[in-house]
């Protein structure tokens, strides 16, 4: 109707526009963390490709991710703590277990290494030795040596592939674009009933 003054709640306004606000940096945020995640798998072929060896294991996160699909060796002095033994894939692609000790080291230290796959979870015995191979993600924050040659008793693993390291950020990125776009469309259409109420 003519002359009608359609008021806009102040409060509810703000706090959408601070949502969507805060959706759209979301979304840019993925976006910066897509190229960020190319970048790093890219490096990670290229580690594979060049076979360049590096120490293992590493201080911290920063030097993991460094380290991570490149060639080491490491000499497993004992076994320290209980195995861990987990679902996993033999270079065949048959489902089985993969072995992982953590091994005693030089200087006091520990590093996870995968020393190979069993159909079942029960492994052979292995007290430790030389392991050479490459090293992959384990825990956050922490890689494992799978070793290449598998360690005696053992078949080989899996050979670990970057193109298994997730890469969502873009699905992120247009989810949190499309929840921005929806909240307007919701409010537009909460405030017209509003209007048309009054």
């Amino acid at each position: 109707m003519p002359g009608v003054i359609r008021r806009v709640p102040i409060v509810s306004t703000v706090v959408v526009i601070g949502a969507v606000l805060t959706m759209i940096g979301l979304g840019l945020w993925q976006l910066r963390r897509l190229d960020e995640k190319q970048a790093m798998l890219a490096r990670y072929a290229v580690a594979v490709a060049d076979g360049v060896a590096v120490a293992y294991p590493v201080a911290d996160k920063t030097a993991v991710d460094l380290a991570l699909f490149h060639r080491s060796e490491v000499a497993c002095q004992s076994i320290s703590g209980p195995w861990n033994s987990i679902a996993g894939r033999n270079a065949s692609g048959e489902t089985g277990y993969v072995h992982l000790a953590n091994c005693a080291i030089d200087g006091g230290r520990t590093a996870w290494v995968q020393v190979g796959w069993t159909r079942g979870p029960q492994h052979p015995d292995w007290t430790g030795g030389k392991v050479t191979g490459l090293i992959a993600p384990y825990t956050d924050g922490v890689a494992r040596l799978i070793a290449d040659p598998p360690m005696a008793g053992f078949a080989a693993s899996a050979r670990p592939d970057p193109a298994d390291v997730p890469n969502n950020h873009l699905a992120y990125a247009v989810q949190w674009f499309f929840f921005a776009g929806v909240a307007l469309v919701i409010y537009a259409l909460a405030l017209r009933k509003r209007w048309q109420e009054k």
